[in-house]
């Protein structure tokens, strides 16, 4: 069964920084596009950043300069670095993976969501 974890969530205060992972695990023959979302109260669920299987990154314009995304395919885990935080960044984060499970065909899969809180 395909999972996706999310850790590294937490509260930090304006100016701080957080790390976020997510760890892809079970069967999987192979990982394309993977993203962070995030979801802030009353608010609908937007693209933070994205990175494809060969590295290219994009952005939401509120993050530019501020948060970058990675990934180690051998892990298959991506990660989002989050500097210069501010009480806006506050929401649950989603990861995101568009995947091939073995023996089946891709799709795309959600974590549970990780809290991320920055206090002013």
């Amino acid at each position: 069964q395909v999972q996706l974890v999310e850790s590294g969530g937490g509260l930090v205060q304006a100016g701080g920084s957080l790390r976020l992972s997510c760890a892809a695990s079970g069967s999987i023959f192979s990982i394309n596009d993977m993203a962070w979302y995030r979801q802030a109260p009353g608010k609908q669920r937007e693209l933070v950043a994205g990175i494809t299987s060969g590295g290219r990154t994009n952005y939401a314009d509120s993050v530019k300069g501020r948060f970058t995304i990675s990934r180690d395919n051998a892990k298959r885990t991506v990660y989002l670095q989050m500097n210069s935080l501010k009480p806006e960044d506050t929401a649950v984060y989603y990861c995101n993976a568009d995947l091939t499970p073995a023996g089946f065909y891709l799709r795309s899969y959600w974590g549970q969501g990780t809290q991320v809180t920055v206090s002013s």
